[in-house]
């Protein structure tokens, strides 16, 4: 299902993500010349709702329209289809971004097109000597913007903190594109916040072209003053058996219908992230770095209250219902010091 270029498509520039359908026919990968030929990777629209990385790749590649690249430049353009209807995936289709080599292959995973299409990706940039990964994204809560790496080796830290002095290290979810490409060179996540941020786009777009100009990375440690750096110890999700709402309707669990606020926030032990209904089970399930349950250990419900019980920071707490059920409700993490 790989459509394989050595050029920019006309139109591509001038497209929408929900009118690239109409210049693409699927997920495709284009190899383009620089002057440097280990070439950079980028990744954009693995999840069809965030165009942020698609803004930033055509501001880019508009600027070189009628010069030569710094560095040879692979793009990934991802779940198209998606884009089309402006949704991070369609019923029936797996999550672009959790299929990549390393996914539990789990025997609907191992048999998918895409799963066998991601390997073919990674393969052929290990084979062209790639300098480095970057996949961008957007995220629907509220969220600053952030690299997320797989690896603390400095090569990763340096290409990371390039984007923003806020960086997470994640081990899970696995099957992610920066774990993927992390085995062959320096990787990135970008977590660009909101999608149609101009601004975003602006700072995507600056992050690339710097890539692009990179000769070395260097090998000097960073400075632990010199960023934040935050671990996922945990992923949440509402229990597949329990009902949720914001407060619109009555469900098992009413969360704060500001919930996102919490967001890159330092919670305390207490902090209640909604109510319960009376006879209602924990609602949520955490699972920690190595997939086993740690629900009890970050929460309780107490007086139909939904309480954190370990002080922990959420990432993309968010109110989009469709992308809690086909995702999480957020990440915990901790602040991290390197050995």
């Amino acid at each position: 299902m790989l459509t394989t270029l050595d050029h920019i498509p006309a139109g591509f520039l001038e497209a929408s993500s929900g009118g690239l359908h109409q210049v693409i026919p699927g997920p495709t990968l284009i190899h383009l010349a620089g002057r440097k030929p280990d070439p950079l990777f980028v990744s954009v629209l693995l999840h069809g709702n965030e165009y942020t990385g698609l803004k930033a790749i055509q501001n880019v590649l508009g600027r070189y329209a009628t010069g030569e690249l710094p560095r040879a430049l692979s793009l990934f353009v991802g779940n198209v289809q998606a884009a089309a209807f402006g949704l991070r995936r369609l019923d029936g289709q797996p999550d672009y971004n959790r299929i990549w080599p390393g996914a539990e292959e789990t025997a609907d995973i191992a048999a998918s097109p895409e799963y066998q299409m991601m390997g073919q990706v990674v393969d052929a940039m290990h084979q062209r000597g790639v300098f480095a990964s970057i996949d961008v994204h957007n995220n629907t809560g509220l969220n600053p913007h952030y690299g997320c790496v797989n690896d603390l080796r400095p090569e990763f830290l340096h290409l990371a903190t390039l984007f923003s002095h806020t960086v997470v290290y994640f081990l899970r979810p696995v099957g992610v594109q920066s774990a993927a490409f992390a085995k062959i060179c320096p990787a990135v996540t970008l977590e660009c916040g909101k999608p149609g941020d101009a601004a975003a786009e602006e700072h995507a777009t600056r992050f690339i072209e710097a890539v692009l100009h990179l000769d070395h990375f260097p090998e000097k440690p960073l400075a632990t003053g010199d960023f934040n750096l935050f671990h996922t110890v945990a992923t949440v999700k509402v229990d597949d058996e329990r009902s949720f709402s914001f407060g619109e309707v009555e469900a098992d669990l009413q969360l704060d219908p500001q919930i996102d606020h919490m967001n890159f926030r330092e919670l305390d032990v207490g902090t209640c992230f909604g109510t319960v209904a009376d006879g209602s089970p924990m609602p949520l399930v955490a699972l920690a770095e190595d997939g086993s349950d740690v629900t009890t250990d970050y929460f309780e419900v107490r007086d139909s209250k939904l309480l954190l019980s370990r002080g922990a920071m959420p990432s993309m707490l968010t109110l989009d219902e469709r992308i809690i059920r086909q995702d999480c409700l957020c990440y915990l993490m901790e602040r991290y010091a390197l050995p």
